[in-house]
C-alpha cells in the first residue's frame, strides 16, 4: 500500500484541513502513516503567523527529504500562499498549494511522481468568494469534534498576514455544516467546537444569517450535548446573542476572547475594532447571564512603540477582568505586515522581562478561578487517560480536571466533587 505522511504546523483550522486531505488519500488506497516514517508522500500543511513559523516549516520540508529522496513533497496551507517564491525556491518541493483546491492534492501528488514535473497551483484569493467545502469523516477519538464554517478574515490587524493568507471572509452552507454535525453526533461525539478563521463573521456574506443560527440549529442535533465556540471577537457579543445561546442549554460556559492589549493607544495602534471599555462591557455581559464563565486571551508583549506605561496598562486590565487563563506572545514582526515596518521595535530583553510578568500573572489568576470550585459539583467530558486508572477531561468553562476511576469513561460526561486543584487541574472523585 503506498503510504502518505502529514506534518501540521499552526491552528486548529489547519487541523481540520489536514483531517479532509487525509481522507482524499484514504480514499484513493493510501495508509497515513507518521511524520517520522518513511513515506512515498509527505504533505507539509504550513503556517505563516510568525516569520518562525515559516523557518519551522522549511526545517521540517528538508527532514522529510532526508526520510526518504525519492519521496514526493507537497507543501500546502498559508506559508505556501502568503510566499510561494521562497518555497519554489527549494529545490526539492514537487507541488506548492495555496489555501485552496485542497481537493486536488492526490492528483497533483500522483502527476508529480509520474511526469516527473513539479506544480505550483497558489493563486490570488484577494476577490475569493466562495466557501471550500472539505469532506472529514476519518474519526480517530469520540469526545470532541472540530467543525468548520467559516474562512477568511476582513479585520487586516496591523501585526496579522491571514488576512492575506486566507483571503476574505466566506461562509460555509448552514444545511452542510448541520449535515456534518449529525454524522458526528451518530459517530459518538458529544462536543463541538465550531472553529474558523474569523468565526464571529459567520454570515457576513451570506442573507439573514449570523453565527447564532449556526448555534441554535446544531443544538436541536440528539446526541450534541455541548457547543463550544473557538476564539471570537468581543464585538460579537450582545444581550440578545447571549439570551439565544443561553436558550439552547447546550454552548459551553467558555469564551475566548482575544485581548491583545489592554491599552486603547496599543489597541489602536494594533486595528483592533475596540476599546478596553468595550471589551469589559462584553465580558460582563457574559458573566450576568454566566456566572461561572471561563474567560480565556490572547495578549501580544512588546507590540511596536509600546512603553512601559502601556504595558502597566495592559496588567491592570487583565487583574481588573480576572481571566481564568491567558496565553502570552511576545511580538515578532511579520514581514508583508504594516507593525513590522514601524522603526520603534521593542528590545528583546524587555519583552522577555514583560512576557514573564504577565505569565506569573496569569497563573496566579488561573489558580484563584480555580480554587472556586472546590467544594462543587462539575460535569466532565472525559478524553484521555494520563496515567494508569486516572482520567483526564474537560469541564463546561473550560477547566482541565482529573479523576481516579477504575472504568472506561472517556467519552463520557460525568459529574464529579471537586476536592482539591494543583492550581492548572481540579482534582474530584
Amino acid at each position: 500500500m503506498k503510504k502518505v505522511a502529514f506534518h501540521t504546523l499552526g491552528c486548529k483550522v489547519n487541523q481540520y484541513e489536514t483531517g479532509a486531505m487525509e481522507k482524499l488519500f484514504e480514499d484513493r488506497d493510501y495508509s497515513i502513516v507518521s511524520d517520522t516514517e518513511v513515506a512515498d508522500i509527505y504533505i507539509i500543511n504550513t503556517c505563516t503567523v510568525t516569520n518562525l513559523s515559516d523557518r519551522k516549516s522549511r526545517q521540517f520540508i528538508r527532514r522529510v527529504k532526508k526520510l526518504n529522496e525519492e519521496a514526493i513533497i507537497a507543501v500546502v496551507g498559508c506559508y505556501a500562499q502568503v510566499s510561494p517564491e521562497e518555497i519554489e525556491d527549494l529545490p526539492f518541493v514537487d507541488v506548492i498549494m495555496g489555501t485552496t483546491e485542497r481537493n486536488r492534492v492526490v492528483d497533483l501528488c500522483e502527476m508529480a511522481k509520474q511526469e516527473n514535473k513539479k506544480f505550483n497551483i497558489v493563486k490570488d484569493i484577494s476577490t475569493n468568494t466562495e466557501f471550500e467545502k472539505l469532506e472529514i469523516d476519518n474519526i480517530n477519538s469520540k469526545t470532541r469534534a472540530y467543525i468548520k464554517i467559516q474562512d477568511g478574515c476582513n479585520q487586516y490587524c496591523s501585526y496579522c498576514i491571514i488576512p492575506y493568507a486566507r483571503g476574505p471572509i466566506r461562509s460555509r452552507d448552514l444545511e452542510d455544516i448541520i449535515e456534518e454535525a449529525k454524522t458526528l453526533s451518530e459517530a459518538g461525539f458529544k462536543e463541538l467546537v465550531l472553529t474558523g478563521i474569523h468565526v464571529a463573521s459567520y454570515g457576513k456574506d451570506l442573507k439573514d444569517l449570523a453565527l447564532i443560527d449556526v448555534i441554535e440549529k446544531i443544538s436541536q442535533i440528539d446526541g450534541i450535548e455541548r457547543i463550544r465556540l473557538s476564539s471570537v471577537e468581543p464585538n460579537l457579543i450582545d444581550k440578545e446573542f447571549m439570551e439565544r445561546i443561553v436558550k439552547t442549554k447546550k454552548v459551553c460556559d467558555h469564551f475566548h476572547l482575544s485581548l491583545q492589549s489592554g491599552s486603547n493607544t496599543v489597541l489602536k495602534r494594533m486595528n483592533r475594532k475596540y476599546t478596553s471599555e468595550e471589551f469589559e462591557e462584553k465580558t460582563s455581559l457574559i458573566r450576568k447571564f454566566m456566572p461561572y464563565a471561563g474567560l480565556t486571551t490572547d495578549i501580544i508583549v512588546g507590540f511596536p512603540e509600546e512603553t512601559e506605561e502601556e504595558f502597566n496598562e495592559t496588567l491592570e486590565f487583565v487583574k481588573k477582568i480576572g481571566f481564568s487563563k491567558i496565553h502570552v506572545f511576545k511580538y515578532s514582526p511579520r514581514k508583508g505586515t504594516p507593525a513590522a515596518r514601524s522603526k520603534t521595535q521593542i528590545n528583546g530583553i524587555i519583552k522577555n522581562e514583560r512576557s514573564k510578568s504577565l505569565i506569573e500573572l496569569g497563573e496566579k489568576l488561573t489558580e484563584k478561578f480555580n480554587s472556586k470550585f472546590i467544594g462543587q459539583s462539575l460535569e466532565v467530558l472525559f478524553e484521555e487517560s494520563s496515567q494508569e486508572n486516572i482520567l483526564e477531561g474537560y469541564t463546561t468553562n473550560y477547566i482541565r480536571a482529573k479523576v481516579h476511576s477504575d472504568y472506561d469513561i472517556i467519552g463520557d460526561i460525568k459529574k464529579i466533587n471537586i476536592v482539591d486543584t494543583d492550581g492548572e487541574i481540579l482534582v474530584g472523585n
